[in-house]
């Protein structure tokens, strides 16, 4: 996880560590031992026996066989920046981040993080196979925190994950994450569903809706990978942890792949995202809040727009040349709308062509007015 945000808090446990093993010191309990000192250990006793397959449980075979089969899928994603060399003024370019992706279909689409692959002058994807590929980034999608890359890599070193669905999601479930944390590839991690509709920031402040919560470990370079569940199938798009150290502390969240699967498509036929709107211009929120008026104020409405023909209206001159504020949308479609981001996200869950139900607040009165929604331009 190259560029995740990260918040601070708590204090970190210490483990101890000693040539790359973790240590266990053996403690001594009086009146407690594992061989009395009268009847030593003797070199005939048998050592301990290494479990065999068939000792597994039923659940660590599902899981053992599901990486074996969906690590295929995961790719190591490195992002190259350009750089002048002080001594010699040559530019050169040189390894910025890395993070993880999964690959999207035969034709080399692999998905990841926009916050991977954000300022890249150059990308590259290595397969499960080891075999590293140059990568064009095909579309990408800020407020999703979402890009798609394509590789020129034969069909058959082409393994596309299987999409599944997040709105079926519950809280309890077992999901498995596949990454390359910290540089290291093909690592797994389990856990569980934490908690479901949860909200993060992307990297352009917007607010991304409905995020699962999982308490299977999410380091730096997990970003982009896939959450799976027990059947190995893509249920969300690792991207931000909450720690206080910069390490998994057990609070992961995932795009939802329902998300995913809506917005791939798009970046894959277009290279962006066409949002829906209204066509009309609003006021930045902070200078909303500083006069105390909750919700989208509309300040222009340009002729022609979606706004225009329901009926907005914008912010007008009073005889002293004062602004005045006409309309404010307060909700859509039932729901309450404090301030642009609560619209976004609302009219994301649209498209281009649906008509949409505006809750407006004019002189203290407010109305309902249907609008058909345009694609967004100078919102």
């Amino acid at each position: 996880m190259s560029r995740s945000r990260w918040i601070a808090f708590g204090f970190v446990a210490g483990v101890g560590v000693s040539g790359g093993l973790f240590v266990v010191g053996e403690a001594y309990v009086p009146g407690l031992s594992t061989a009395s000192a009268s009847t030593p250990a003797t070199a005939s006793a048998e050592p301990p026996k290494a479990a065999s397959a068939g000792d597994l449980l039923t659940d660590e075979q599902n899981t053992i066989d599901l990486f074996k089969d969906a690590s295929k899928s995961v790719v190591y994603v490195q992002n190259m920046a350009l750089y002048r060399d002080v001594f010699t003024m040559d530019v050169v370019q040189q390894p910025v981040g890395s993070g993880s992706g999964f690959v999207w279909d035969t034709a080399g689409h692999i998905v990841t993080n926009y916050h991977v692959v954000q300022d890249a002058s150059a990308l590259t994807v290595t397969l499960h196979d080891g075999n590293t590929y140059d990568a064009k980034l095909v579309g990408v999608d800020q407020s999703k925190d979402l890009a798609v890359l394509q590789v020129s890599a034969p069909a058959a070193a082409l393994m596309p994950v299987v999409p599944g669905r997040s709105a079926d999601l519950l809280v309890g479930q077992k999901v498995l994450a596949i990454g390359n944390p910290f540089g290291l590839d093909q690592t797994l991690t389990t856990g569980v569903v934490s908690a479901l509709g949860r909200e993060i920031q992307a990297v352009n402040q917007r607010t991304i809706t409905n995020v699962i919560q999982t308490d299977a470990a999410i380091n730096p370079g997990n970003s982009g990978g896939p959450l799976l569940d027990s059947h190995g199938r893509l249920i969300g798009v690792n991207a931000q942890i909450y720690s206080p150290s910069g390490a998994s502390a057990g609070i992961g969240f995932a795009i939802p792949v329902d998300t995913v699967s809506r917005i791939v498509p798009e970046l894959i036929a277009d290279g962006r995202v066409t949002q829906p709107g209204i066509g009309a211009q609003f006021m930045n929120d902070a200078i909303a809040k500083r006069f105390h008026l909750d919700g989208v104020v509309v300040t222009t409405v340009p002729e022609g727009s979606a706004a225009a023909n329901a009926g907005f209206a914008g912010l007008v001159r009073d005889n002293r040349g004062s602004l005045l504020v006409q309309d404010v949308i307060v909700g859509v479609d039932g729901k309450k709308v404090e301030d642009s981001d609560d619209l976004y996200s609302i009219l994301e869950d649209h498209k281009v062509g649906d008509t949409v139900t505006f809750t407006v607040r004019r002189d203290k009165a407010s109305r309902d007015v249907k609008v058909v929604l345009q694609a967004a331009g100078s919102e």
